[in-house]
């Protein structure tokens, strides 16, 4: 369970209703040749709602976007996705992972968007044969010998947006020679962008039009280079970001010096090769209206309880859209409604929020200091040493910062997710304590089930 600032006073209903705190949704249908929608695995059906893609950089990851609702998970293998930096997955990985997707009636999208060395070319093709034999749903890529080996795979084909597709003659182009469906738009698109767009594909394709899907980047980081063609981790340090080893030097203070003078400066409040982290949750209305089908969140080398945090935000967003649209006092209510899961995105990493080139260029939309504007952080507590179904209770080893009776603590674990409560008690043999010190082993009533070895955290506010 993500710990969440509801809407107060804001009656809705859902057409998407949790069951168990868990988002119970109708499964759905995706294309997959010749512009026809076919059932695939029984567990897929096309919904008029944009599908909501999160992030998975490892197994918690994958968890906690599942449980948070997602209709999909993107994912990358070691050595061949932009998020090396991520633990990520192993190609004896992905059998698991659309098992564990297709059970939460998501799909699982495999990322082989990075530069492609002529060495490689035979691995590609090994590891597209394993994701086909596993259930990988769509790959999502832009080199076309990735393109080519996905379709000799029989894996349907996402174009991704390091391709920079921004026009309908694009489009027509992959869709007549490699039956493309889905393009992942160039994050330089603007709403008017993809209106246009979306009328021009009906204007050529007349009714097949409809089997074109347009997929936008919602939420996340978002690169000073736009699409991650930068080479300034590449010459600094030989990590390329092409590659997904990037370093960020952009995310950094500079300083400028005078070649004929000892003068130097430091480059104002702004970091200027820093740019905002992208949020369309305060107008995703106009993203619904415009036709996308897809909401991408970025974030594989993220924290848990991001993924599930953002994920549950937009989640609640496009059900509360798509189910009150036309009611009585909806716009208000909306409104109302987004700014409270507005309070939610808060409590995670950002770098403040940009509405990106949705709404026209962005202008002065730069970080102004390093690392992130999250409303709280968290702290290492300790480890699940044992866990007490029937009492619902934690063991826990307390190995760092201590915690206290009415503090806020977080679970994460590769089963359990991530989940957040309050501590309403404290024990050490049925004994009750204000305090949890480092060196203890305490108990914990808890929401949630919990595993041994899951990790414990504290969770503060930021001054």
């Amino acid at each position: 369970m993500i710990v969440l600032y509801a809407a107060n006073g804001c009656s809705f209903s859902t057409a998407s209703p949790r069951k168990n705190n868990v988002l119970v949704r109708i499964p759905h249908y995706t294309i997959i040749d010749s512009f026809s929608v076919m059932q695939n695995n029984d567990h897929i059906m096309r919904t008029s709602k944009p599908e909501i893609l999160s992030p998975a950089g490892d197994w918690i990851g994958l968890r906690a976007a599942l449980d948070a609702g997602c209709d999909a998970v993107y994912f990358g293998v070691k050595g061949l996705n932009m998020r090396a930096g991520a633990e990520n997955f192993t190609a004896a990985s992905l059998p698991k992972i659309a098992r564990l997707c297709h059970e939460a009636d998501a799909r699982a999208y495999l990322a082989l968007n990075t530069i492609v060395y002529e060495k490689e070319l035979g691995l590609i093709q090994k590891l597209l044969g394993k994701a086909g034999a596993a259930g990988v749903d769509a790959v999502i890529c832009w080199d076309v010998a990735v393109l080519q080996a996905a379709r000799r795979a029989g894996i349907p084909v996402h174009v991704s947006t390091q391709m920079s597709v921004a026009n309908t003659e694009s489009m027509l182009f992959f869709i007549k020679h490699f039956d493309i469906r889905r393009f992942v738009l160039a994050r330089e698109c603007s709403l008017v962008d993809i209106r246009k767009i979306r009328r021009q594909l009906k204007n050529v394709l007349g009714q097949k039009a409809a089997s074109i899907e347009l997929e936008v980047f919602a939420h996340g980081a978002m690169c000073v280079s736009v699409s991650g063609r930068c080479f300034m981790s590449q010459f600094h340090y030989g990590t390329s970001a092409n590659r997904g080893e990037c370093y960020q030097p952009c995310r950094r203070e500079y300083t400028v010096t005078a070649l004929d003078e000892d003068i130097s400066f430091t480059l104002g409040t702004n970091y200027i090769m820093s740019p905002k982290d992208l949020c369309t949750l305060p107008f995703i209305e106009k993203l619904i209206e415009a036709g996308v089908a897809g909401l991408k969140i970025e974030g594989r080398n993220r924290s848990p309880e991001y993924v599930g945090t953002v994920t549950d935000a937009y989640r609640q967003a496009v059900d509360f859209y798509t189910a009150n649209k036309g009611r009585r006092g909806f716009q208000e209510q909306f409104e109302q409604f987004k700014k409270n899961l507005m309070h939610n995105l808060d409590r995670v990493y950002h770098r403040g929020f940009s509405s990106g080139f949705f709404l026209g260029k962005p202008i002065d939309e730069w970080t102004d200091g390093p690392g992130s504007r999250a409303a709280v952080r968290k702290e290492y507590v300790g480890i699940v040493t044992k866990h007490y179904k029937k009492a619902g209770v934690a063991e826990i080893k307390v190995e760092s910062n201590e915690f206290r009776q009415g503090d806020e603590i977080m679970f994460q674990g590769p089963t359990t997710g991530t989940f957040t409560q309050g501590v309403a008690s404290i024990e050490i043999n049925h004994e009750k304590i204000d305090t949890a010190r480092k060196g203890s082993l305490v108990a914990v009533k808890v929401d949630q089930v919990t595993r041994k070895n899951d990790k414990v955290y504290v969770v503060k506010a930021n001054s």
